[in-house]
């Protein structure tokens, strides 16, 4: 069975904090029977070892998100071989009759509808993600946009351990519209750099009921970006990296 990331941030950061409690105990253990550490020290290669603090710790769970987001997107992008370039990030025509035809979904009548964890827009007029569902507020389905129409719901496997409401956005903070403002400022920074590609895929991730929008770097033929985008898709930051 394929580990949703979320599920492989919480092993890396156990794994992390494992590792830092085998060092506490090593550290006491010495404390308290020095002849034993003496003699361990005789019998092989001086290491030292120091316990990381908080810091050094929030450091490594931020990189480690920061690539395991960055190996989701990869790939999300590999994977997805739906058709030519519509050029549909940038259409807001097609986004806001993509948005009103969700809405439009028989089941979700008179209910507010909630985005779960992603929401994915290709540029080839495909869109891919999850809403909860709309009679019971634990489960979660996949929905998928082609050729015009949205898909039949598809059940979307949860562990007990998911903060469901964590992961929630309403659909009205994931506005169609703002992909096409952040493709559009996207792509204009990357035209300015060297060797960079232009954006195919936008996409959304929730964490702690607020979305983010992706991608969130630039990398050239010589320099790398970080690109940040504000929740109505304008541009909040852009600096070198």
């Amino acid at each position: 069975m394929q580990l949703q990331p979320y599920h492989l941030i919480r092993l890396l950061i156990f794994f992390m904090l494992f590792t830092s409690c085998k060092q506490i105990v090593k550290s006491v253990d010495e404390t308290l029977h020095p002849a034993d550490t003496v003699a361990k020290a005789q019998a092989q290669t001086h290491t030292e070892y120091q316990v990381p603090d908080a810091v050094n710790i929030q450091q490594q769970v931020e990189e480690v998100l920061r690539t395991v987001v960055e190996t989701h997107t990869s790939v999300h992008i590999d994977t997805h071989t739906d058709g030519k370039s519509k050029q549909f990030l940038t259409d807001t025509t097609a986004l806001k009759k993509a948005e009103a035809a969700l809405r439009a979904l028989p089941q979700y009548a008179g209910k507010e509808i909630y985005v779960y964890q992603t929401a994915h827009f290709y540029d080839d007029g495909h869109i891919s993600l999850m809403l909860r569902h709309p009679e019971n507020p634990r489960y979660v389905d996949n929905y998928q946009y082609r050729n015009g129409k949205w898909s039949e719901p598809q059940p979307e496997q949860l562990s007990v351990r998911d903060n469901i409401e964590d992961r929630l956005v309403p659909l009205d903070l994931v506005n169609f519209v703002h992909i096409a403002g952040i493709t559009k400022l996207y792509n204009e920074k990357a035209s300015e750099i060297e060797g960079a590609k232009q954006s195919t895929h936008t996409y959304m991730t929730v964490w702690r009921k607020q979305p983010s929008w992706y991608p969130n770097s630039i990398s050239g033929s010589r320099e790398r970006y970080s690109i940040e985008f504000n929740a109505d898709g304008t541009l909040k930051s852009f600096t070198q990296q």
